[in-house]
């Protein structure tokens, strides 16, 4: 089990992450001076409901597994650059059909040089 200083400082970065904008495990996990990006992500399995957890992904540019539905409509509504295949058009926010999509984390990603990294020697 984590430690409650390590679920505390993921939760505040997962709450600080702007609308639109996403993190890897593992860049949350630099944030909080860890290694472990499935710390990260069993911290937001077991207690990121009260946070935007859509916002933390894996590397891949996936949603987070198993949520691809669930965070569709917050990636829509936050203006999340997304990823569709070729022959399917981008769904709605009221009426979400897919979850084969991907974050385009070359835009989404939250740069380096953004503060939740100021504590951070990079």
């Amino acid at each position: 089990m984590p430690s409650p200083e390590f679920v505390d400082a993921v939760l505040d970065v997962a709450r600080r992450i702007p609308a639109g904008r996403v993190m890897t495990y593992g860049d949350v996990g630099l944030a909080v001076g860890s290694s472990a990006p499935r710390a990260v992500g069993r911290v937001l399995a077991l207690f990121g409901h009260a946070v935007p957890w859509w916002r933390v992904v894996p590397a891949s540019g996936l949603p987070p597994q198993g949520h691809a539905q669930l965070a569709l409509p917050h990636y829509l509504d936050e203006g999340t650059p997304l990823r569709f295949p070729r022959d399917q058009g981008s769904p709605t926010t009221t009426s979400p059909s897919t979850t084969d999509y991907r974050l385009a984390l070359s835009s989404a990603r939250l740069p380096y040089t953004h503060e939740i990294y100021a504590e951070v020697a990079l």
